[in-house]
């Protein structure tokens, strides 16, 4: 199988579920494809949205001493959880990301469905995952995490695509050299990891943090206006929700 590399889901996450993905879904207009019952064994409920092919995930804690609880304490509730990335071979990924010293944190391994998450201390900024699921070379195809038939909920009318993630850092440029090692994708301009659906841009700020997220809309105003509808604060062309700075470009 030929290596590739693409930008399969992220991940955010809030201290309820509610009602932070109603307001993603009426604010980007997008539709929830599943609920994943596997979480629960992690003290996790979560929502997954289409965003074209790439996943948008809302995970919130139901109990005490979980580690995305300690993520909202440790953050403030700033900032996105976890790149999500679906490639070739998830071990090899995993195997060079420890020769880097870069812990793993997490096998999962549910057939089709094979994951290697790396530990986000090790990564700074949010956790990275990288998996693969047997059959899934076609873009739309299988991926159990977002359910069985997550293609059919696709929404197009309103946000047509994540275009890319925004990480801050001290040193951005030396976490663009560092994630750029794990996930196999030389820094570009010093600062900008492109793959062949999304981009990462690293900038500038206070703390390790993936900062924002840029969609691709139909109509800027209309979302912005549907965003202050929720009563959400907007600020030029772009508005905060569930922890991270939803931009907005047409």
């Amino acid at each position: 199988m030929a290596p590739y590399m693409r930008l399969r889901q992220i991940c955010l996450v809030a201290p309820q579920l509610a009602p932070v993905i109603t307001d993603i879904a009426d604010i980007m207009g997008l539709a929830v494809c599943y609920r994943d019952g596997n979480v629960a064994k992690y003290g996790l409920e979560n929502a997954l949205l289409p965003v074209d092919t790439i996943l948008l995930e809302v995970v919130a804690p139901f109990k005490e001493g979980t580690t995305a609880g300690r993520f909202i304490e440790k953050s403030g509730g700033r900032g996105g959880y976890m790149a999500i990335f679906c490639c070739n071979d998830p071990d090899e990924r995993g195997r060079n990301a420890n020769a880097l010293g870069v812990r793993t944190a997490n096998v999962i391994d549910h057939a089709p469905y094979h994951g290697v998450q790396l530990h986000p201390r090790d990564c700074r900024a949010a956790f990275i995952e990288f998996n693969h699921t047997e059959g899934s070379d076609d873009i739309l195809g299988p991926y159990p995490p977002a359910g069985p038939d997550w293609h059919k909920f696709i929404r197009k009318d309103v946000t047509q695509a994540l275009t890319s993630v925004e990480i801050q850092s001290p040193d951005p440029q030396g976490l663009a050299e560092h994630w750029g090692k794990l996930i196999g994708v030389a820094p570009s301009g010093d600062v900008e990891l492109k793959l062949t659906n999304a981009t990462f841009r690293f900038v500038k700020g206070a703390s390790e943090i993936m900062s924002a997220l840029e969609f691709q809309v139909t109509d800027v105003a209309q979302v912005l206006h549907a965003a202050k509808a929720k009563g959400l604060a907007v600020a030029g062309n772009e508005f905060l929700l569930s922890g991270v700075t939803f931009r907005l470009a047409a």
